[in-house]
């Protein structure tokens, strides 16, 4: 056996960038366990939306664990390996908007957008951030990027997303808002982060010096994910709730 592998990497008790990731981490695999255990305590119709969840929270634990071992030997933020997180998290993050709308008529083309939206908002961000990170391009890049969150916010809030929730019922509406809410409040951390991280900074200005974009991304991610993870698993619990006292 490598004795690389049983080498236990010491967090310095200043190193808050390491911190976070580790926090980061046992929080998602925390949010993970209470998915996959509640999903069997909800009602069948929200079993894959709940699953989703602990899916979402999983991979984001398992990166986690890796980008933390990769800071601490490195002193490096792991770009290649969070993009590679999102890349499949923020897609399944989308298909929750499609299948607590599926029931009033969301059809796979919406859930086609919002998965083309985010993934287009993802690779042209990495781009800005990884593979051309100067004064000149980054930003450019940043704002192409912003086109596709944009257009996932319009749908979430004014477009089809939105008008189906509102077609559905109470819960699902004030799910959907919840969870817009997260989208537009919450993913506005991440531009925060890309400033603080790149070169270009905003349109060419560093604008946040002293930032660490790896705690804004840490802080952002625990947020965004176990909150919607929470807030389907809340839409499902009001919903029995609701039937029960119908019946």
């Amino acid at each position: 056996m490598n004795p690389l592998l049983l080498e236990i990497m010491p967090i310095a008790n200043n190193n808050y960038v390491a911190f976070t990731f580790f926090i980061g981490c046992m929080a998602m695999l925390g949010a993970s366990v209470f998915f996959f255990f509640e999903m069997w305590n909800v009602d069948k119709k929200w079993r894959t939306s709940i699953l989703i969840s602990g899916l979402i929270t999983f991979i984001a634990a398992v990166h986690y664990y890796y980008m933390r071992d990769y800071n601490l030997a490195t002193g490096q933020s792991p770009t290649f390996f969070r993009y590679v997180d999102w890349l499949l998290t923020v897609p399944l993050m989308c298909v929750e908007f499609y299948l607590i709308t599926k029931k009033s008529g969301a059809t796979t083309s919406l859930l086609t957008k919002l998965i083309a939206a985010s993934v287009f908002m993802l690779v042209t961000g990495y781009i800005g951030e990884a593979i051309y990170p100067t004064e000149t391009q980054s930003w450019i890049w940043g704002f192409i990027s912003s086109l596709g969150y944009f257009y996932i916010v319009y749908l979430i809030w004014f477009g089809d997303v939105a008008k189906l929730a509102n077609n559905t019922s109470p819960a699902v509406a004030a799910a959907n808002r919840t969870l817009a809410w997260f989208v537009l409040v919450g993913w506005a951390i991440y531009p925060i982060g890309y400033i603080a991280g790149t070169e270009g900074g905003l349109f060419g200005m560093k604008v946040l010096e002293g930032v660490s974009l790896d705690v804004v991304y840490n802080i952002g991610d625990a947020i965004n994910k176990i909150g919607f993870g929470l807030t389907i698993y809340a839409l499902a619990q009001r919903e029995m709730a609701m039937t029960s006292k119908s019946v």
